[in-house]
């Protein structure tokens, strides 16, 4: 019996026993294992963080050679000070190393550092080509990669179990490499008219750490070690530099007071926001920052209030409409939230994560008529971001709420294959392309993932055969999004 054959097999064991497909107990299995001290690590959603980070990266990373659009930046949600740079050219940025940068330069300075690992692909090579080294490195990047596409619980297991932390220990290999990703940040953000300072600012600063024990020290500075060697290095060429001198734009020093104060808003209890942003500072970013405040500490009308004063100066700021819609929807209001979501996708229609925003307050309205709205809507988010498995999991409900069970197992097969486990999906896609039209783009999307799995077509028509002569003794589940992890609210930051 081919493999194929060997994973229908035991789905439809699964089904003549309860009825229901047989993944609940995987994501059970998950949820159980996550240590408890990494509960709070993940990947974290913020169509604008991300987009300001981007904005300032994207130019460096040209610079650099490198095509932005194969860059993955993370934003991990863990309050130590680390960043790092995976196969696959994945950047991660953890909350607690943006929160310690004193200027967008500094952060810019971190980025591009990383980005010359990306550069000169120092995970593929010396060090890490040792064989010992390599599920170190691949179970780092497969954390980095369950957190973002939606699955914070398996991210977070693999992320802080004992071969993450020998990680660190790996990447020792690697320090004669410091120094290279050091130069080539500094001549990518010089050939992007940045200044190299920020880099050699954020390296000073955090100096006094070389002479702490491991224990002690920041974990960015166990797997990129300093020395003063080093850092003078890094000094001499980057103050020969043309754009040494140049300074970040009130704008952009403004960027970062919202970035920080996001950050610490949807991080922190609410109770400390409101104490470090008082009601004196009324400033743009510490106004946001309130608002959040009073939003998580269940204040909703200063919340709205708040929210609405700052709409008063900026009507034209998606992400204030987005926030508000999120207000009202987690208060429990999701057709009082429509408004504010629909708002918030005329300003910023190309944001994949607004569009989910709005069609989750659509299907939680629980109104058939809006049913059509939301997975069109989510169909425009999967066509941008297409491992958004929030999107693929409230499509799949909708298509299910419609009765559509084909597309909602296509939906759910489209769910597994974003997460990475190809067993899932393709269980998934197999009951799907019964219930499709054979000439339809579903049904080749659903043997497309089939396919994916290392089936052949031929070994697809031999398990359709075998199906169809014992079909009658199949018990079909009722509703095939039963057995998926329940749709989480899209705050923002989202987890």
């Amino acid at each position: 019996m081919n493999r194929l054959a060997r994973l229908a097999s035991s789905l439809t064991v699964v089904h003549r026993r309860t009825g229901k497909l047989g993944v609940g107990l995987a994501a059970i299995a998950i949820a159980l294992t996550v240590p408890a001290q990494a509960s709070a690590q993940s990947a974290i959603r913020d169509t604008e963080i991300e987009g300001i980070i981007r904005e300032w990266s994207d130019p460096v990373f040209v610079a650099m050679g490198l095509n932005p659009e194969e860059v993955e930046v993370l934003l991990i949600n863990d309050p130590s000070l680390n960043a790092f740079a995976l196969r696959g050219r994945i950047m991660g940025l953890n909350t607690g190393l943006i929160l310690e940068t004193d200027t967008p330069n500094e952060l810019l300075g971190v980025v591009a550092h990383e980005a010359g690992h990306i550069k000169n692909r120092h995970l593929l090579r010396d060090g890490a080509s040792n064989a010992g080294m390599q599920p170190f490195l691949m179970t780092m990047a497969l954390g980095a990669l369950a957190a973002a596409v939606g699955q914070p619980g398996a991210g977070a297991m693999l992320m802080a179990n004992s071969q993450y932390f020998g990680t660190l220990g790996a990447l020792r290999y690697m320090q004669s490499q410091e120094g290279e990703a050091d130069i080539s940040g500094a001549r990518a953000l010089e050939a992007a008219g940045e200044s190299g300072k920020g880099l050699v600012d954020f390296f000073e600063n955090f100096r006094s750490q070389e002479v702490f024990s491991d224990a002690r020290r920041y974990p960015y500075f166990r797997s990129h070690p300093l020395s003063g060697q080093r850092i003078e290095a890094l000094r001499r060429p980057v103050e020969a530099m043309s754009n040494y001198s140049r300074a970040d734009s009130p704008e952009r020093m403004a960027q970062h007071a919202l970035i920080l104060a996001k950050i610490h808003a949807f991080m922190d209890p609410p109770n400390a926001t409101l104490r470090d942003y008082p009601a004196s500072a009324t400033d743009f970013p510490s106004r946001y920052a309130r608002a959040i405040g009073y939003y998580r500490d269940g204040q909703t009308d200063r919340a709205i209030a708040g929210v609405d004063a700052l709409l008063a100066e900026k009507p034209d700021d998606p992400y204030l409409w987005e926030l508000r819609g999120q207000i009202l929807f987690e208060d429990g209001k999701p057709a009082d939230a429509i408004g504010a979501h629909e708002k918030a996708v005329s300003l910023k229609p190309d944001a994949p994560l607004l569009r989910v925003n709005l069609a989750h307050a659509l299907i939680e309205t629980n109104d058939p008529a809006n049913l059509d709205r939301a997975i069109d809507e989510l169909k425009r988010a999967v066509a941008r971001e297409d491992d958004n498995t929030l999107a693929w999991r409230l499509l799949s409900q909708a298509y299910a709420s419609q009765g559509k069970e084909g597309e909602a197992r296509l939906a759910s097969a489209e769910y597994w294959f974003a997460v990475g486990d190809d067993q899932q999906a393709t269980q998934f896609a197999l009951r799907a392309r019964p219930l499709l039209d054979n000439r339809s783009i579903e049904w080749r999307r659903a043997m497309d993932i089939v396919l994916a799995s290392g089936a052949t077509v031929q070994d697809v028509n031999d398990l359709d055969a075998r199906d169809a002569r014992r079909r009658p003794s199949t018990i079909e589940p009722t509703n095939p999004t039963l057995s998926l992890p329940p749709p989480r609210p899209a705050a923002g930051p989202a987890t």
